[in-house]
């Protein structure tokens, strides 16, 4: 730490000029002194007026906020660059989808103060524009849609396997060493593993709070789920250990129902089985959908989006399968952007 710099805030940054400045605005509301922190801002070569906007709000806060580029444009590159450059002692990882409480900041020193955590983060409160995209939030919000994802479905505190971005010790990069550059998705997965692997902890507090603003359309959340569930299989094969049960239900659900359907030429007995394990997921299907809808309408398109989000999802690890047999991953050239 220099010049009584006490916090970095870094951030990677791609096309978010929908979101931006939201963002910033959130970040200059903080009760945490101004003075006392430092902003970088990575940007992965943006195509839209991002860089154009943090430049202005650079002009008023030129000791504030710093730009950097990451021509690999992927979020390991950014981070890793991003801390390189920095002088805190502590780090916090924060994303531009998302406007965060005024305390946010302050609660994060806060723990890694007064718990023996080396890294902590906070829920996410997921939140979206128009009807569509207010759908698809309660959908993430629900644990028939996300699984046990504690920071998502408002967890208690305490110590957990992973958090959202998160707000880490400065001496955490260097004893386990920075962001994997191998992943395009799952980085903060597999930090959190690494840390947790040689001996550290990680803390979830239920009272660091921010808002995170999800797709807004089917295709959106589609692609975002084939790309996750893509991620899972590869993060896995990269990073034993990583990636926990939850990541790969939809990947057992679909593989189980493409398996018993096929079998069912074979006997009637899994035309059976397949027909009570697409009921019961029906059911739960309609049960949760009830749950989180507010309108007919809203229960519906609930009704839809659950088993659309759930099937993107295990194709995407089946695609994720086929990745790994590809003669560029056997050969050991496996570059991360080309996947």
């Amino acid at each position: 730490m220099t010049n009584g710099m006490v916090v970095s805030v870094v951030m990677p940054v791609y096309n978010e000029e929908r979101y931006i400045e939201k963002c910033v605005d959130s970040l200059l509301l903080q009760d945490y002194p101004i003075d006392e922190m430092e902003w970088i801002f990575v940007d992965g070569c943006s195509k839209d007026r991002t860089v154009e906007i943090l430049k202005r709000y650079q002009e008023k806060y030129p000791s504030l906020i710093k730009i950097y580029s990451n021509p690999d444009k992927i979020v390991p590159y950014a981070m890793n660059i991003g801390i390189a450059a920095s002088k805190g002692k502590y780090i916090v990882r924060l994303d531009a989808h998302a406007d965060y409480a005024t305390d946010y900041i302050s609660k994060c020193v806060y723990y890694l103060e007064n718990t023996d955590a080396e890294n902590v983060g906070g829920i996410a409160e997921t939140k979206a524009n128009g009807f569509m995209g207010k759908a698809i939030a309660k959908m993430l919000s629900s644990k028939f849609g996300v699984g046990n994802s504690q920071f998502r479905t408002n967890g208690e505190s305490g110590y957990v396997d992973t958090v959202p971005f998160g707000a880490f010790r400065r001496e955490v990069f260097s004893k386990y060493g920075g962001y994997d550059e191998r992943l395009v998705r799952n980085q903060d997965n597999e930090m959190n593993f690494r840390i947790r692997k040689n001996g550290g902890k990680i803390y979830l507090a239920n009272d660091i709070r921010f808002s995170y603003y999800c797709r807004d359309s089917i295709g959106g959340i589609s692609t975002m789920a084939r790309k996750n569930g893509m991620w899972n299989i590869i993060t896995m094969k990269l990073c034993p250990g990583s990636m926990g049960v939850r990541h790969f239900i939809p990947f057992a659900f679909v593989i189980s129902v493409l398996g018993l359907g096929i079998l069912s030429f074979i006997h009637l007995l899994f035309a059976a089985i397949l027909a009570a394990e697409i009921s019961l997921y029906l059911l739960l299907d309609i049960v949760f959908s009830i749950k989180q809808a507010e309108t007919l309408r809203e229960f519906f398109t609930l009704l839809i989006l659950f088993p659309i989000f759930h099937v993107a999802y295990g194709v995407g690890s089946l695609i994720g399968i086929t990745k790994l047999f590809s003669k560029k991953f056997k050969r050991g050239n496996y570059e991360n952007k080309k996947i």
